[in-house]
């Protein structure tokens, strides 16, 4: 099945949307920086989209979508929650699964902080961390070719190495054009925020979560600390523990599709079947 393309108004601009329709329970699949929603074709492109109603979106500045007229306020996680909320309900989403990836895993987050339409969260190179510059050294690993997550013009050959982070050999000219046609302005504004601690804490947004938080790296991740994320206190980690796909860089839905698929589907139908606990009331004493 093919999805639809189409233009959706939020308050911050225009958003690119695909769509795989259908009465399937909806999974939002939300993008890294630079990138853009066709990043997803081997889950679109997949029998995935036939079970399940995906959603993949190009967040302002990135791909179809518009580049945002007011940057400061668009290019925050709280810009983009905003903006994505916007797009779930103009398509009549009520309950939903996420799949967000590097930066779209931290504009999940604040999302999953403001409503509660996420009925489970699966982040793949996203550290969820503490606000402030410390929180950030502690989920992130320390090498020059990061710098490039915050500098606002890519010369070709920052295109090229940003591309082999977030690929390998696994990108190619559609994933070169989507960095070289990325607002810059996104890079520097998103992250200064997440250095200022903006937004929701995102490591206490995680560890408090009471729906289903599911964790999934490649081997080699080559930014987030994968210790890190093994680290924090979940209560509601999927399958007990983070999986790691063997043989997989920062983009292992592309690396490996046949084994991360599989993981996909599993926790999408988990979360469609989860009751989320009831808060304990106690009585009032007389």
């Amino acid at each position: 099945m093919s999805p639809s393309y189409r233009m959706i108004a939020t308050r911050h601009g225009a958003v690119s949307v695909a769509d795989s329709g259908g009465d399937g329970f909806a999974l939002l699949m939300l993008h890294g920086s630079a990138n853009c929603k066709e990043v997803f074709l081997p889950q679109l492109e997949s029998p995935l989209a036939e079970r399940y109603r995906i959603i993949a979106v190009d967040l302002l500045g990135h791909g179809h979508s518009a580049n945002a007229e007011y940057p400061g306020k668009a290019y925050t996680l709280a810009g983009f929650a905003e903006s994505i909320g916007d797009v779930v309900a103009a398509l009549g989403v009520r309950r939903m699964a996420v799949f967000a990836w590097s930066l779209g895993g931290h504009v999940a987050i604040e999302m999953l902080a403001r409503m509660p339409i996420i009925a489970g969260l699966m982040l793949t190179g996203t550290p969820p961390i503490a606000s402030g510059p410390l929180g950030m050294l502690r989920g992130f690993q320390a090498h020059w070719d990061l710098l490039l997550a915050s500098k606002e013009h890519f010369t070709e050959r920052d295109i090229m190495r940003f591309h082999e982070l977030c690929f390998g050999d696994n990108g190619g000219s559609d994933m070169i054009e989507a960095i070289a046609r990325s607002d810059g302005r996104v890079r520097a504004i998103a992250v200064s925020g997440m250095m200022r601690g903006d937004g929701a804490d995102q490591k206490r947004t995680i560890e408090e979560a009471t729906v289903p938080i599911a964790m999934v790296n490649g081997e080699h991740e080559p930014i987030a600390r994968l210790g890190y994320i093994a680290g924090l206190d979940y209560q509601t980690l999927w399958d007990d523990h983070c999986h790691v796909i063997a043989g997989a860089g920062h983009a292992p839905f592309r690396d490996r599709p046949e084994v991360f698929n599989a993981l996909l589907n599993r926790f999408v139908s988990d979360v469609e079947a989860y009751k989320q606990p009831v808060p304990m009331v106690l009585p009032r004493s007389a």
